[in-house]
């Protein structure tokens, strides 16, 4: 899952850097009274908090987490079938243990019959799993790109960047409009997630 994570937060990194707002609390004020004298208004959002405290967030790491769990187990349910019939064709094999040439051979090809639909299978799950990525990244950075545009029609500002580990290496903590967004966004999410979840669970 680490890598579904890092696919959405590389994808609110892009929305936020393509769009602009600010914090509604004492912050984003300071910093808009900072640059009341002109130039350029700048702000930045944590991406880190961003990705555990927005809700949507939250609730598309669970799904994902569920299926992928779910997908796992049933990869490895059929990967051990496979592996005992395999055990059991060379044991029979060891011990002459097939009436005939046809009957072994016969056995061989129903075996690699079903390793061809454990790798088919598997690659569906792979895919199925990478299409809730991307719908979910799109979803993520549709929200954030709403909420950034009606936002920044009130606050104006002129940059906002992403911040993530190190790739600012210094910024005043007045210009962090992190929390401002992270509200924002939650207090108009309406949760459909939890649905999908529960039907999940119903399959």
């Amino acid at each position: 899952m680490k890598k579904y994570m890092m696919m959405a937060a590389a994808v609110v990194a892009l929305a936020a850097c393509n769009n602009a707002s600010p914090k509604m609390d004492e912050q984003p004020v300071a910093a808009a009274e900072n640059n009341a004298g002109g130039g350029v208004k700048i702000a930045y959002v944590e991406v880190d908090s961003l990705m555990t405290q927005y809700a949507f967030c939250k609730e598309f790491t669970e799904i994902l987490q569920r299926k992928s769990n779910n997908a796992r187990n049933t990869l490895n349910q059929k990967g051990q079938a496979l592996q005992s019939a395999m055990a059991n064709f060379q044991q029979k094999l060891n011990n002459n243990g097939f009436t005939s040439r046809e009957q072994a051979e016969s056995q061989q090809a129903a075996i690699q019959r079903q390793q061809q639909s454990l790798q088919e299978l598997q690659a569906r799950l792979e895919n199925e799993l990478a299409n809730e990525t991307a719908k979910y990244n799109e979803g993520l950075r549709d929200s954030l790109m709403h909420f950034l545009d009606k936002y920044n029609k009130d606050k104006k500002y002129d940059l906002i960047l992403t911040k993530q580990g190190d790739n600012i290496l210094y910024a005043a903590k007045r210009f962090d409009i992190t929390s401002d967004v992270i509200n924002g966004l939650n207090k108009g999410y309406k949760s459909t997630l939890k649905t999908e979840a529960k039907k999940e669970e119903k399959k």
